[in-house]
């Protein structure tokens, strides 16, 4: 059966998402722990980030990056932080996260399941800001 994230890949479930390429795709999280939380995910479904192919992995990593650096600029935040768990979903995927302090790194604060017009509303300058950056990948709609 398919991990959720591969059915909000297929389009199956709605997501905000921010990069979409051959290798990845990266969409804001539906229970943020802060306000433009994100999720790198490959493309194909993998278990345990060990696992990922090196050209994949170095493509999250780079995409998680670009992402860290957005939100910085965007949320005006002291780190992005970045997170592998791997326990809630068995398909790999990158957290990076907006924080101003350590203590905004637990899961145990993710927010209840938000609007998509408000995950957009944090998507939106985020998407803007990788774009200025000259990020390839970006999307364009959103709801593609």
């Amino acid at each position: 059966m398919p991990s959720v994230f591969t059915r909000i890949i297929a389009g199956e479930l709605p997501g905000t998402f921010l990069v979409r390429d051959e290798a990845c795709v990266a969409f804001l999280s539906i229970n943020p722990i802060s306000p433009g939380h994100a999720l790198v995910v490959p493309r194909e479904e993998i278990d345990q980030w060990l696992d990922v192919p090196a050209a994949t992995r170095d493509r999250l990593f780079r995409v998680a990056h670009a992402i860290g650096v957005a939100q910085r600029e965007v949320f005006g935040c002291a780190r992005a932080g970045l997170t592998i768990a791997g326990f809630e979903v068995p398909h790999t995927h990158l957290h990076v996260i907006p924080m101003h302090s350590m203590e905004e790194m637990r899961f145990e604060r993710a927010a209840p399941a938000q609007p998509q017009a408000e995950l957009e509303r944090h998507a939106r300058p985020q998407r803007a800001a990788l774009r200025r950056a000259g990020f390839a990948g970006v999307v364009d709609d959103p709801t593609t």
